[in-house]
């Protein structure tokens, strides 16, 4: 039986890991000037959200060893794709919208990357106490943001960046630790057993 094709699950790691540095820059971004314009800050995140959704499906569908990093990645890829087209088709008038629904998305990430941890704990990868500890940061960071603490847009553009830096530290520990890709995994079979009914 021949080994299943590595190049889908390298391209959704790199993918991920120079994803992760874009939030993470991004987000540095955000923070050291939080005057920028909405349509700056939409064309930024549209440009990324959509780039990241279509990586987030090529690692669901790359099928990894451990099958952690990419186990909720159909439907977050899907969203994010779908809000990346909204921000950047509308990029004046969604930066309410895109405060709240980025701080639900990074929210329900963090949930999803705790479970993640729970799951890495059990595959024995020492370093799941770390994406645990990050996952709920990051999701204290997205609960903020969807309840907006804030009326200053300057604020809440800093608070932006701290969620996407947050996101961003999330997506690259998780990569690093979580997509182990070796090259001579075998392709999902079914085995099926023959059964001889005798007379």
């Amino acid at each position: 039986m021949k080994n299943r094709c590595t190049v889908p699950m390298w391209v959704a790691k790199a993918g991920y890991i120079v994803m992760s540095l874009v939030f993470c820059g991004a987000g540095v971004l955000f923070i050291a000037k939080p005057e920028l314009s909405a349509v700056i800050i939409s064309r930024v995140l549209g440009a990324a959200m959509i780039v990241f959704g279509f990586i987030k499906l090529v690692g669901y569908f790359s099928k990894d060893l451990f099958r952690l990093a990419f186990q909720y990645d159909l439907g977050f890829g899907l969203l994010l794709i779908a809000l990346g087209i909204l921000v950047l088709t509308r990029p004046a008038g969604v930066l309410d919208f895109l405060f709240i629904t980025l701080g639900i998305a990074v929210l329900a990430d963090g949930f999803f990357k705790i479970q993640i941890a729970v799951d890495s704990r059990r595959f024995g990868i020492s370093t799941w106490w770390l994406t645990l500890t990050l996952a709920i940061s990051a999701g204290a960071i997205g609960l903020a943001l969807v309840f907006r603490p804030w009326d200053s847009a300057r604020m809440l553009t800093a608070l932006l960046g701290v969620a996407l830096l947050a996101e961003g530290i999330l997506n690259l520990c998780v990569a690093l630790s979580t997509v182990k890709i070796v090259s001579h995994q075998r392709p999902d079979v079914i085995e099926v057993t023959s059964f001889v009914v005798e007379d």
